[in-house]
């Protein structure tokens, strides 16, 4: 079941999604942002970012070229087969209650708070000690979530699927038409999406297999933790999962300072204030 603080999460986050998309139309997307511009006293900057993403991510489709074909057709894939097994998994699965709690703490946790909180102290920690990448990670980090809680609540509403422990149990679409519409949120999980999301923007900015190796087990533990506290089917996961992913990568690709080629900045020099122009040879 939805707890009412991740039902109030949820709709804030819809709100300040279609706030945000607002005042990116408003603005104009002319302009080129980055996480060093976005911060706890240029708000208005962060909601232009978020809504500058979701124009970005709606319109993604339209540009697709061939090889997107080699996540594409395995999505598709996984997906079938899913669809297909969903109702079956559940069913030998099991109905645990004690084991659907402890699983749906650790979903919470390792899906949620843990990630919101990880994404706050970097910001801060990295702001107060003058660490530029610690900071701008937790910006985009915080970027990225946001940004899959708004693709979320919209899946959520166009797909109206039930959840596993709703209806007949077997995940149904749109099971009576718009009469009680919204009839359930189980595709994508939000969960997974979200620390996905978090995920891919960790193990960007800070490229180590021993981070990656630990951000990827939390978000997989988190994917199968939603599976197991009966939340969610298995291809509910593998959509949020794929989408969390892809949404990291697009956050991290446009908004990143240390994933561009060049950058622009004001230094403080003997004779004042002047302009640095850095290239990154890493790429």
């Amino acid at each position: 079941m939805v707890s009412s603080m991740e039902f109030m999460f949820r709709r804030l986050s819809l709100f300040l999604g279609l706030i945000f998309l607002s005042s990116s139309l408003l603005y104009g997307q002319s302009e080129t942002l980055s996480a060093e511009d976005c911060g706890i006293t240029a708000l208005v900057t962060c909601a232009k970012m978020i809504g500058q993403d979701q124009l970005g991510i709606v319109t993604s489709p339209l540009r697709t070229t061939p090889k997107d074909l080699l996540w594409i057709v395995p999505f598709g894939v996984a997906m079938g087969l899913g669809l297909d097994y969903d109702a079956h998994a559940m069913r030998t699965l099991g109905v645990d209650p004690s084991r659907e709690n402890k699983f749906k703490k650790v979903s919470d946790y390792g899906g949620l708070y843990g990630p919101a909180a990880s994404a706050a102290i970097g910001y801060f920690l990295g702001a107060k000690t003058g660490n530029s990448q610690l900071r701008d990670t937790g910006v985009l980090a915080g970027e990225a979530m946001v940004d899959a809680t708004i693709v979320d609540q919209a899946m959520k509403y166009a797909i109206d699927r039930e959840r596993p422990n709703t209806g007949d149990g077997t995940g149904r679409f749109w099971p009576h038409g718009l009469k009680t519409w919204p009839d359930g949120g189980s595709m994508p999980s939000e969960h997974t999406m979200n620390v996905w999301a978090f995920a891919h923007v960790v193990a960007a900015q800070y490229d180590g297999w021993r981070t990656r190796l630990a951000v990827y087990s939390l978000a997989t533990t988190v994917s199968a933790s939603r599976v197991m506290a009966r939340d969610h089917f298995p291809s509910d996961v593998v959509v949020g999962s794929t989408f969390g992913y892809l949404i990291g990568g697009f956050v991290v690709r446009h908004r990143s300072p240390e994933k561009r080629y060049f950058s622009l900045s004001t230094v403080n020099t003997a004779n004042g204030r002047g302009l640095q122009l850095s290239y990154n040879f890493a790429r």
